[in-house]
């Protein structure tokens, strides 16, 4: 009889220890998204060193050690586009240069990361009296080369399937 009601005060004893509330943990800062203002111009001349600029902000304040990579592509050859490097001219304001020799429609993205967080604004640069007839639309699926790769490969195995 004594071990029942040892056991009848035990058990509820320790489930009480067990239920005590601890200390929740802080919730982990999540970074804010960069914000990424373009200041290049959005019609540029033709043979000019053109500066493609964007200014960092992350929490209101501006972001000094962000990684900035200008991503350039005429329209419709986003696989002949190129990166360059931005380098920080000062409060937050990254720049590089580049040049446009022919008229055309350009796309540029700003490829930014601040404190482990990615942020890619996108612009459209016309460069020069291009003939907009002429310009392609700017299809993101149609242009991205992971998409076409996988496009390709899926006929390949289609290809493949009729061979065997």
């Amino acid at each position: 009889m004594k071990k029942w009601l040892f056991a009848l005060i035990a058990v509820p004893t320790l489930l009480v220890g067990c239920g005590e509330k601890k200390e929740a943990l802080p919730e982990p800062e999540v970074p804010q998204i960069p914000e990424v203002e373009i200041l290049t111009p959005k019609e540029v001349t033709l043979n000019e060193t053109i500066e493609l600029a964007a200014h960092v902000e992350q929490g209101g304040e501006n972001v000094d050690d962000a990684v900035v990579e200008f991503e350039v592509w005429e329209s419709g050859k986003r696989d002949e586009g190129q990166m360059i490097d931005g380098k920080l001219e000062k409060d937050g304001v990254y720049k590089a240069t580049t040049t446009f020799d022919h008229d055309g429609v350009y796309y540029m993205y700003a490829h930014t990361t601040a404190n482990g967080v990615h942020n890619m604004p996108k612009q459209q640069i016309v460069a020069g009296s291009p003939d907009m007839t002429q310009v392609l639309p700017e299809d993101e699926k149609a242009n991205n080369s992971m998409d076409n790769n996988m496009m390709d490969h899926s006929n390949e195995e289609k290809d493949e399937e009729n061979h065997h």
